[in-house]
Formats: structure tokens, C-alpha cells, sequence
């Protein structure tokens, strides 16, 4: 018997797109930046949707189902992602519906959590520490997420645990429509393949992948108090480097120019944000380093 979970938060914001059909699979995998295939091996991938020019205008979840697809995604966003999706459509016999009044979406971390009747269960693709991810339909949330065991808890405590891994949420930590996926750490947390075929933005993000560095990062930061929360510019001195994102007490992500905070921490020059004093740590999982951009003086 596995041990119940330690914490179970339902995420409110979270909302279901259902792409069912023959060619589900075919559309999704000529579109997003991860290999859908993938799904007959794994239970889930982290993947995107990016515009022409390679800035990230959804991301999600996927998991595959006996229909078809669902996609965890912001729930705000979910409409217009059945709609961006449906573009490309064209003559594909697939059925794109935004789905998210029918399910609820739930995080469970800090225990195992096993196969649940009802439910897609399935652990966050993006870093096992996340935990397991639930996605179960509305009429049977109560009784499957009672099932979870474990202590409920807000939302809120789901984005305090994630911010302390530095992972990430779009619309929180950046912007969609204005963001790179390397900026947005895609490329970091399993998002992107870099071997698949063609997807929507593709040799924009092939050339960032093949650059020496990438000077912007969304990055945690923790502050000698607690951190604002109406995400104030971050400065090196006066001049603006980056922007706050979520916040959890003095713990932060900003997207941040890495290279120039790398410059203030060589020149010993102080970083704050809306006030309060900041450092800059990088997360576990990074591959990348806070490093002065080449020809700095």
C-alpha cells in the first residue's frame, strides 16, 4: 500500500481542452514543441504552442486518453486555445473542445500516489518533485480526491512548493505571446524536443538552442523579507533588469536578464524589487548559470 500524499490542492485556474478524433495525433504532433508520441511510452509531456516568430502563446499538460488528448492548460486561456488550434485544423477529422467545466485538476506531492478509478493520474513531466498531477471529472472530484488521502490544502500552497522548486506558470512568471521558451525555462523542464520534426516556431527556438547563452531566464529570488506581490520591476541599482512573478512570503521567480545580474553580482551592485533587497538563486535542475555576457567590461 503506497503512502497517502502529504499535501492535495485542487488548482481553480487550471482548465481541460479535449482534442479527440482520427487525427488528433497528427495535428498535435505537427504543432507543439514536444514529441506526442511519446505518450505511448510516458504517462504525460510538457509541451507548447508557439507562435510563428517562437514565443510562447499556450503551454500544457498532455495526456492521452481512449478518445483522444487532454490538455491541462490555464483555464483563462483554454477558449483561446481551441481556437488557435482550430486554425490549423483545416480538413483534419478532429474535434477541439475547451472541456474545462467538466473536470477538476489537481496537484498531489510530497507522497506516492496510486492509479485512481475516475481519474487521470499521472506525475508532472516537468520535474518529478512537482509530484503527480489529477485530472478527474467533476461529478466524481469529491469522492476520488477524498480517495487521494492526505492533507488538503489551497492552491496557493501548490504555487508556494512550486515556486520554491523554480519552476515556472505562464501568466504568473511570464508573459504569453511576448516569451521564448528558453526564457520560460521550457527547455529546462522537458518541453521542448530538440530532434522531432517541424512545430510551430521551430528554427526560432532551434537558434536559441544553439546560441552560447541566453541572456534572459525566469530565475527564483529570495528576499531578506516578504516580497510584494503586485510584481514590481527588479533593479540593479536604478536601471530595470527584469520583472517579479509569483511570490510565496520572501521567495520569488523573476524573468530576469541573467547577464546583467550577473554583472551587479561581480560589481557588487544590489538587487531589489519593489523595494526589497534580492538574491538570486538558480534552481536544482538548471543547466545554466548567472555569468557575465561576453564583452562586458
Amino acid at each position: 500500500m503506497s503512502a497517502a500524499p502529504k499535501q492535495v490542492a485542487v488548482l481553480d485556474d487550471r482548465g481541460v481542452v479535449s482534442v479527440t478524433g482520427p487525427d488528433a495525433e497528427k495535428l498535435l504532433a505537427g504543432l507543439v514543441t514536444n514529441e506526442i508520441a511519446e505518450l505511448a511510452e510516458v504517462p504525460a509531456v510538457y509541451a507548447a504552442l508557439l507562435s510563428p516568430q517562437g514565443k510562447v502563446l499556450f503551454d500544457f499538460l498532455v495526456v492521452k486518453t481512449d478518445a483522444g488528448f487532454l490538455l491541462d492548460t490555464a483555464r483563462a486561456r483554454a477558449g483561446d486555445l481551441v481556437k488557435r488550434l482550430s486554425i490549423y485544423k483545416l480538413r483534419a477529422d478532429v474535434q477541439i473542445r475547451d472541456v474545462s467545466e467538466d473536470f477538476v485538476v489537481a496537484a498531489a506531492w510530497g507522497g506516492e500516489v496510486e492509479a485512481l478509478a475516475r481519474a487521470h493520474v499521472f506525475p508532472d513531466p516537468r520535474l518529478p518533485a512537482l509530484g503527480v498531477r489529477v485530472l478527474v471529472a467533476a461529478k466524481d472530484a469529491d469522492p476520488v480526491l477524498a480517495g487521494l488521502g492526505g492533507e488538503r490544502v489551497s492552491a496557493q500552497a501548490y504555487h508556494a512548493h512550486r515556486i520554491a522548486l523554480g519552476v515556472p506558470e505562464g501568466g504568473r512568471d511570464f508573459a504569453f505571446g511576448d516569451t521564448f521558451p528558453h526564457e520560460a525555462l521550457l527547455d529546462q523542464l522537458h518541453g521542448v524536443s530538440f530532434t522531432k520534426g517541424c512545430f510551430v516556431g521551430q528554427e526560432v527556438v532551434s537558434r536559441m538552442q544553439h546560441r552560447t547563452t541566453v541572456r534572459k531566464r525566469v530565475v527564483p529570488v529570495v528576499g531578506n523579507r516578504v516580497l510584494p506581490t503586485e510584481t514590481p520591476p527588479v533593479l540593479a541599482g536604478e536601471v530595470e533588469i527584469g520583472r517579479l512573478g509569483s511570490v510565496a512570503g520572501a521567495r520569488g521567480l523573476a524573468l530576469l536578464r541573467i547577464d546583467r545580474a550577473g554583472e551587479a553580482q561581480r560589481d557588487g551592485v544590489a538587487l531589489t524589487s519593489g523595494g526589497v533587497p534580492l538574491a538570486v538563486e538558480l534552481p536544482a535542475f538548471a543547466t545554466f548559470r548567472i555569468e557575465v555576457a561576453h564583452g562586458s567590461a
